[in-house]
């Protein structure tokens, strides 16, 4: 068994602080991908991170810090997948 830490994954550090759905504060994201009201996809060192909600907002800051205000309904993480055209990730 491979007990190693990936150096991605130490290369960023990656925090979440959710305030009553309402707020949600992150560190350690290294792109924002696509946001609207309801879905905001955002990248971590590791991983994609995909929030789910209503009335969503996102305020970008200097570090590598996302504000995320509105009703959030889900948060979830998804494995980097290679990046490709529009049409490879829509059907991949």
């Amino acid at each position: 068994m491979n007990n190693e830490i990936p150096n991605r994954a130490i290369a960023a550090p990656h925090h979440l602080n959710l305030e009553n759905r309402q707020k949600l504060t992150l560190t350690g994201i290294t792109e924002i991908e696509s946001f609207d009201e309801t879905v905001v996809v955002l990248h971590t060192a590791a991983d994609t991170l995909i929030i789910r909600g209503d009335g969503l907002h996102l305020r970008s800051l200097d570090g590598g810090q996302v504000l995320v205000d509105g009703s959030i309904g889900t948060i979830a993480y998804e494995a980097l997948r290679p990046t490709g055209g529009f049409f490879s990730r829509l059907f991949g």
